[in-house]
């Protein structure tokens, strides 16, 4: 059964979203895989209370989240990880070298994989990873870039969660679509938000 972690700062609004979002999308499917999320901070936080009141609004029940911290095993027993940033990826690699080449951004991975044809049904999820990474280099990588960062609404109004929660809603279901290609999509997919999303208004 394929392993997906999702990894954030604080474990308590964007990958427990992720997370919830996935695993609801592939029971709905019938689909088998183990998801989970973590944290590159200190753990025991309960997710926050804008990250339940939208997950609830999509008929997901977070209430019993508590976050909790990364570790090496964890990223070891993973078949994929995927990082809200590229500052928690590089937290992650420098933690497990070894996870180098099932660890990218969210958005990293989706931009790989449709850039590739889908995962075939029967082809190893590591073998895909290998295929969509060719070219991949770690120095692609440093600094931050909205390209592969996904905003941390914390502290922000209910709005920005809603906004991260449709983006990683739109990332889910692409997802699904690469790596299991032949599940149909969801009739109540949002679209992603545009890049910057609600963090166009913030404060200068």
């Amino acid at each position: 059964m394929t392993s997906v972690l999702f990894l954030c700062r604080a474990n308590v609004c964007r990958s427990p979203m992720a997370a919830a979002l996935l695993s609801s999308r592939l029971a709905r499917a019938g689909v088998g895989c183990r998801v989970s999320s973590a944290a590159t901070m200190t753990p025991g936080r309960t997710a926050d209370s804008a990250t339940v009141q939208i997950m609830a609004a999509r008929g997901i029940d977070v209430t019993g989240h508590r976050s909790r911290a990364l570790t090496a095993a964890d990223l070891t027993a993973a078949d994929l990880v995927l990082a809200m940033s590229r500052e928690n990826l590089r937290h992650a690699v420098v933690l497990e070298p070894r996870a180098w080449s099932h660890t990218f951004t969210f958005k990293e991975l989706i931009r790989r994989a449709q850039a590739d044809r889908p995962r075939h049904v029967a082809e190893p999820v590591a073998d895909w990873l290998a295929r969509i990474s060719r070219g991949r280099e770690r120095a692609q990588l440093l600094g931050g870039n909205d390209a592969d960062d996904v905003a941390d609404p914390a502290g922000w109004p209910l709005r920005a969660y809603e906004d991260t929660a449709e983006l990683l809603t739109g990332l889910v279901d692409d997802l699904v679509g690469c790596c299991w290609s032949g599940i149909s999509q969801s009739p109540t997919t949002s679209s992603p938000s545009p890049a910057g999303g609600w963090s166009s208004w913030r404060p200068e």
